[in-house]
């Protein structure tokens, strides 16, 4: 077994998983920050309640985040030590200002959201939760930041064989992170619209099945009361309503603004990444047309016998280049470019180990970049149809009663998150052989590359990596079930879940009783 190979593995693995809560947290966020702002300004406890759910679901999330991300940088260390020692001077900058800056910065501000309900006042309160979620959003532009360099590296000097930070503005501000930072948060405005989207069918849809709302003569929804279940009142059928109606149009609206930044990414990565973009057409031959679906040797790295069955003549050209009829390089001829800039083979270097004199191929692995490529297309817009239709099928107040409808709802939220995977794993696996890519651009340093088989930490064995794979892959899949069965337990107990006091009987003056069987009932 190759320590490279499980190395890849591990850091694969725990940084997929991670990227599952990392979206829903920038997406929902916001949307609980707009919940409570318009309580504040109307008064309408349907607001109340909506923050109140929807941000118990977030706090559990991005809890489980927290935990699943600070691994990642513990991994530079034990996995990727060469890699540390390459690219430290240039990653301390951004990662020190997400962990000191941004990170504590929304924490704080979180806690005292958490425990302020009662304790500050209401625009001091609201305050706390808006920084927070802007804290959030600083916080992923640092890691984007620190991930686009290794796509494109700039600021920097070479010295004594490792690139050297001279211009931290032109870190922060690489083109490559803020395209990636604007698709970033659309991606995650889509994951959290489908989670509104979702979660409030199953709710319309419950209210139906136990016949609290009813449909009348014109066919349109009359919201009822229940006098058994607490909470499931006039107020409640307004609270998924208006979560799922929000959902759908900040879904489509998402979408809309994937297209569009996607389409300016792709265009960045023909410049700087040609291979990759390449790779994801199957493009073995230079040409202009785009390849919607290709048959042959997809699945292999060597580009050949690749037949493309449906072509678009001159959408491969608009995509790199915004017109029709400019050819783009293909596998083919970049190949022997790469074998002429960057080698042939990996050097003879203790650093390499049994790796040094290896051939280098050039071309990722396509049946990762071509359908990565295109399922994250898919599933983006799957979810973004979905909410079309849930805005069409909820225009007269509620949900259809059909039982499969609502399943499907619910396994609609993933679509979002499978586009959010794929476009990562994509990213990542497309800029292989590099772990840090040559910067081909004017104004790129020559020499500032790294092969990943030079980045992995030569003192740790096949069988001390294998180890912490098994580890980290166990707890990750315990923290997984904690998770999940965390938002299945409070997304069926509804608003009730988040606010315990619409359960409870009135005092003799009027008010709820809080829950003494919780000492933290007063943080909800």
């Amino acid at each position: 077994m190759d320590p490279l190979d499980i190395a890849r593995w591990q850091f694969g693995i725990t940084t997929v998983y991670h990227f599952w809560l990392v979206p829903l947290t920038l997406g929902l966020g916001p949307v609980v920050a707009v919940m409570q702002t318009l309580y504040l300004r109307t008064g309408n406890p349907r607001y109340l309640r909506m923050a109140k759910f929807w941000g118990k679901l977030y706090l559990i999330n991005f809890i489980l985040g927290v935990a699943t991300g600070i691994v990642q940088e513990f991994q530079f260390g034990m996995a990727w030590s060469q890699y540390s020692r390459f690219v430290g001077d240039v990653f301390g900058a951004p990662l020190a200002m997400e962990g000191l800056l941004a990170f504590f910065f929304e924490s704080t501000f979180l806690g005292l959201w958490i425990f302020g309900w009662t304790k500050l006042p209401k625009r001091i309160h609201l305050a706390c939760l808006w920084l927070a979620v802007g804290g959030s959003l600083v916080s992923a532009y640092f890691i984007i930041v620190a991930n686009s360099w290794m796509q494109h590296p700039v600021g920097i000097t070479y010295s004594h064989g490792r690139p050297v930070l001279n211009n931290i503005w032109a870190v922060l501000g690489n083109n490559t992170a803020l395209n990636a930072y604007s698709h970033t948060l659309m991606g995650a405005l889509a994951v959290g619209a489908a989670f509104l989207v979702g979660i409030a069918w199953y709710h319309l849809w419950r209210r139906r099945k136990d016949g609290i709302d009813t449909i009348g003569a014109d066919k349109r929804v009359i919201p009822g009361s229940s006098t058994t279940i607490p909470g499931r009142d006039v107020v409640d059928h307004g609270v998924w309503l208006s979560s799922l109606r929000i959902g759908a149009v900040i879904g489509i609206v998402a979408f809309a603004g994937v297209a569009y930044t996607g389409d300016a990414q792709a265009k960045l990565m023909f410049q700087q990444q040609p291979m990759k973009m390449a790779a994801a057409e199957a493009a073995c031959s230079t040409g202009t047309s785009f390849s919607v679906l290709s048959f042959g040797d997809v699945g292999s790295s060597n580009c050949k016998n690749v037949v493309g069955v449906v072509e678009i003549p001159g959408l491969l050209s608009f995509l790199a280049n915004g017109n029709f009829t400019t050819t783009v390089k293909g596998v083919d001829q970049l190949v022997p470019e790469y074998q002429a800039k960057y080698g042939t083979f990996l050097p003879k270097n203790s650093i390499y180990g049994a790796r040094s004199g290896e051939a280098i191929n050039y071309v990722p692995v396509m049946a990762v970049t071509y359908w990565g490529f295109r399922l994250m297309i898919l599933f983006g817009a799957l979810a973004a149809f979905a909410c079309v239709v849930a805005l069409w099928l909820t225009r007269r107040g509620t949900v259809p009663s059909s039982v499969w409808i609502m399943r499907l709802a619910i396994l609609g939220i993933l679509a979002p998150f499978a586009a959010n995977s794929a476009g990562w794993i994509f990213t990542e696996m497309g800029r292989q052989p590099f772990v840090v890519a040559p910067n081909p651009t004017p104004g790129g340093v020559d020499g500032v590359f790294m092969f990943t088989a030079a980045a992995v930490s030569p003192g740790v064995t096949a069988a001390e990596m294998l180890f912490s794979l098994i580890a980290l892959t166990l707890v990750y899949g315990g923290l997984m079930v904690v998770e999940v069965r965390l938002l299945v337990k409070y997304i069926r107990g509804g608003t009730v879940s988040a606010m315990p006091e619409l359960g409870q009987p009135p005092h003799d003056d009027g008010a709820p009783s809080p829950d003494r069987g919780d000492v933290l009932s007063f943080a909800y």
